[in-house]
Formats: C-alpha cells, sequence, structure tokens
C-alpha cells in the first residue's frame, strides 16, 4: 500500500510540475494545449494548497485552530508586491520613482522599511522570515501563557480583524484599501510573457512539492508524533515530561512561513493583494478548504484548497450572488456527514473493503463434532 502510494504521489508531482506547463508550450490550434488562462488559474490554487498544507499541520496534526492564518499569507504578498512595485520604477528613464499611490497621497520620500525590497534577495528572505518572526512573536506569548482551544481562535480571529484595519490605513504607505497593483516585471521577467507565467506555475508547483515533503517529513519525525499526542490531549503530554508550548511554537511558526510562501507566490500570478486577503473571512475560507479536503492528512489539503477555489471560480463566473451559500452548505454538509473530510472518508472505505470479512460461526453440533475429534 504504501508503494501504491509513493508512485501515486509520484505521479502526482510529474503531473503538476511537468505535464501541465508542457502541454500549455504546445502550439495555439492543438487540441490537448492547456490555455494559459487554465495555467495561470491553476497556478493560483497550487499557492493556496501550500497554504493549506501550513494550516493542516497546526490544525490537523496538532489540534490548534488559528483563524488568523490570512495575515501570514497577507504578509507575504505584500513583501512581494513591495519588490514588484519598486521594479516598476527602475524599469524608465527615471529611476527610483515613487509608487503611484504614494505621489496621490502626496508622499515625497520613500519610506525606510521599503527600502530593502529593492533587493531581489532580501525579498526572498522576507517572504518566509516576516510572517514567521509574527508568528513566533505572538505564539510565544499565547503558548506561553497556555491559550488554547476557542480562546486561541478567538484571538487569531482578531489578530486577522486587526491587521486588516491597520492595512486599510492609507498612512501605512501600503496602498491602503486598494493595495498593490499594476506590476509589470518579477525579477526581469515580463509578467505579460507567457513563458513568465508558465515559469511562475512550475516554481509554484516545486514549492508545492517541497512543502508536501517538509510537512510529511515533520509529521513521520518524534516530534511529528509528539504533536499528535498534543492534539489527542495535551494534559497528557505536559505530564508527560514534554513541553507543549516549544512544540506547538515550533509548527505554528513553520505553519506562518508556508502560508508567506503561498502569498510571495501568489502575488506575481494574480497582479494584487489588497487587504482583503488579510481579513477574517479570508481566513476562514482557508480552514474550509483543509476541512472539506480532510485535515491531518496532507494530501487532504491540498485536494480541498483546488478543488474549492475550482469550484469558486466556476460559481462565481455563472452564479455570483450564490457562491457564498454554496460554501456554507458544503461546509456545514462536511461537518455533519464527512467529518474527516473526502479524502478521510475515501481512506476509510477503502480500509472497510480492504478489511478480511469475519469467517461465518459453524453450527453448534458441528462445533462439539470437531472438539471431540481433536480431543
Amino acid at each position: 500500500m504504501r508503494t501504491r502510494e509513493h508512485w501515486g504521489l509520484l505521479a502526482a508531482a510529474v503531473l503538476l510540475v511537468v505535464a501541465l506547463p508542457a502541454l500549455n508550450a504546445l502550439p495555439a490550434g492543438s487540441p490537448i494545449r492547456v490555455s494559459d488562462f487554465t495555467l495561470n488559474l491553476f497556478g493560483k490554487f497550487l499557492a493556496y494548497a501550500i497554504l493549506a498544507l501550513g494550516i493542516d499541520l497546526i490544525w490537523g496534526y496538532t489540534g490548534v485552530l488559528s483563524l488568523g492564518h490570512g495575515v501570514f499569507f497577507g504578509l507575504g504578498a505584500y513583501a512581494m508586491g513591495m519588490h514588484l512595485m519598486l521594479e516598476i520604477g527602475t524599469q524608465g528613464v527615471y529611476r527610483n520613482v515613487l509608487p503611484d499611490f504614494m505621489v496621490w497621497n502626496q508622499v515625497t520620500d520613500l519610506p525606510v522599511f521599503w527600502r530593502p525590497f529593492y533587493s531581489a534577495p532580501f525579498t526572498l528572505l522576507a517572504v518566509l522570515a516576516v510572517p514567521a518572526v509574527v508568528a513566533g512573536v505572538f505564539g510565544y506569548l499565547m503558548f506561553r501563557s497556555r491559550i488554547r482551544g476557542v480562546y486561541f481562535a478567538i484571538i487569531t480571529q482578531a489578530l486577522a480583524l486587526s491587521a486588516w484595519l491597520m492595512f486599510n490605513r492609507n498612512a501605512m504607505n501600503l496602498g491602503g484599501t486598494n493595495g498593490l497593483s499594476g506590476f509589470k516585471t518579477v525579477f526581469g521577467f515580463t509578467l505579460n510573457d507567457p513563458r513568465t507565467q508558465r515559469g511562475l506555475y512550475v516554481a509554484t508547483a516545486v514549492c508545492l512539492c517541497g512543502a508536501y515533503l517538509l510537512c510529511r517529513w515533520i509529521i513521520t519525525s518524534p516530534a511529528g508524533r509528539v504533536l499528535v499526542a498534543i492534539r489527542d490531549s495535551e494534559t497528557r503530554v505536559l505530564f508527560s515530561g514534554y513541553s507543549p508550548a516549544g512544540f506547538k511554537l515550533f509548527v505554528f511558526v513553520v505553519s506562518a512561513a508556508l502560508a508567506g510562501l503561498a502569498g510571495a507566490l501568489y502575488v506575481p500570478q494574480v497582479g494584487i493583494i489588497t487587504p482583503a486577503k488579510i481579513g477574517v473571512l479570508p481566513s476562514i475560507e482557508m480552514i474550509i478548504w483543509v476541512a472539506v479536503g480532510g485535515r491531518g492528512t496532507l494530501l487532504g489539503p491540498v485536494v480541498g484548497a483546488v478543488g474549492v477555489s475550482w469550484l469558486q471560480s466556476i460559481l462565481t463566473t455563472s452564479y455570483p450572488d450564490s457562491w457564498l451559500f454554496v460554501l456554507g452548505g458544503l461546509f456545514i454538509s462536511v461537518v455533519l456527514f464527512l467529518p474527516d473530510g473526502v479524502i478521510g472518508g475515501c481512506q476509510r472505505l477503502l480500509a472497510r473493503a480492504g478489511a478480511p470479512r469475519p469467517k461465518p460461526a459453524a453450527p453448534a453440533g458441528e462445533q462439539g463434532a470437531a472438539q471431540v475429534t481433536r480431543s
């Protein structure tokens, strides 16, 4: 079974990393060609899948429900967006030009915290480090105080609301409600070029494979067994001599870094980042991805993020007013009928199908005869 699972995951990785980009590179008239729009759409979905993996690590395997992961996604996205905005000013005759929204707000000099984002290496480091540091400080204060359960979920929700309000302010010099948009290039490559978009998709697919392997390595390690024990009974883990706070802080920081990476990959493929991706509603929607796919399975969050986002793309095109009702109904249905999610439910069905059936009991007379024969 393990061998078949490994081969299945390898086939899925080859399909995502190699096959889809190859089909996109075919001539425009080819009947099996994947369009640029479809590949770009799947790139966005795969970025969501990286985010969902991080949430599954903290919620599915550790039992800590975070309703504020939109903040970490937004921090990574804004870090990448700031670099892309600064690239616009280095393309024309006049270099170091302020972003448009700063000119409109009568800002005369580039803010100090923007200047390091001229550097591409610093930006790549920041998309991981900034969410990780924020999660480290926040998690340290929460876990040290032994805040858990519904109280932790409420506080993370308050964090998402506070971040949304803060990023909406023009005084932050981050674009206010309009956010950051109008990007032209990414690391010197033209964003409108289909080859650039194909490269971004491949980078996202490779990062998803790397995130999956990282999460798998964590949960199969001795630390991963402690995380599952914390999920099942944190009090017993504490009495066994382990410090649940340290393990939860570690996995919370890793989860935030994955969310920041997802945000950084999302921005150049979509072309915009606004505070709307940081607030409470996006954070709750991220939880729904994991719940629908199946928390505690690794594969479930990927399936949930891609499947729910794809369904949203279809329904918002044809029936834009009904999507929220469908999303709510989907979540309620999963909670009532598939508490383990789609992947978890499929695993249970396969386990039942593969389990050996008990042999029917022999009649009483035959059992007595068999006992006499043995004696």
